[in-house]
């Protein structure tokens, strides 16, 4: 699912336990890290993901980096600070990174990053060791500390 095929609907907010795991998805836990840290078992976290998902107008399918994107893009959760300067990036690895932020199939991914789907995993593994992002969520977290997934991007390069 694209962007332009998610609902117009504004965005429910976040209830407060919600905004809890979600904060927390924000932060780069993944849902069983979720659960540990928070004593919640796992299929209520599974559960509140659905809950998350559902008030973002997220695909009932879609991987924890669109999810993180869509925080960050609704202010439900605020954006991160960069802990590190943006490094160089060239128009195709912004394209990935914004493709990684927006699209859950691969397949999708591929095609919005303008890349054959066989050269995909080499490229998102290249761009994660630039970034030293630990993977795609991450990635993602990075990207808005850098500004580069707002409609008004920071200086590509700058050290901020």
């Amino acid at each position: 699912m694209t962007p332009s095929e998610t609902t117009s609907a504004p965005i429910t907010p976040l209830t407060p336990t919600l905004l809890r795991v979600a904060q927390h998805l924000a932060g780069g836990l993944a849902p069983k890290e979720i659960g540990a840290q928070t004593g919640l078992s796992a299929e209520t976290v599974r559960q509140y993901m659905r809950d998350i998902r559902e008030s973002l107008h997220c695909p009932p399918r879609c991987k924890p980096p669109v999810i993180v994107h869509r925080l960050f893009a609704t202010r439900q959760v605020a954006a991160p600070t960069a802990d590190r300067p943006t490094p160089q990036f060239s128009p195709e690895d912004l394209l990935l990174v914004r493709a990684v932020a927006e699209h859950s199939d691969p397949r999708d991914v591929a095609l919005a990053a303008e890349l054959a789907p066989a050269d995909l995993r080499a490229a998102l593994d290249q761009l994660l060791a630039d970034t030293g992002a630990k993977d795609n969520t991450q990635l993602v977290i990075l990207a808005h500390g850098w500004n580069l997934l707002t409609d008004e991007p920071a200086r590509i390069g700058a050290s901020q």
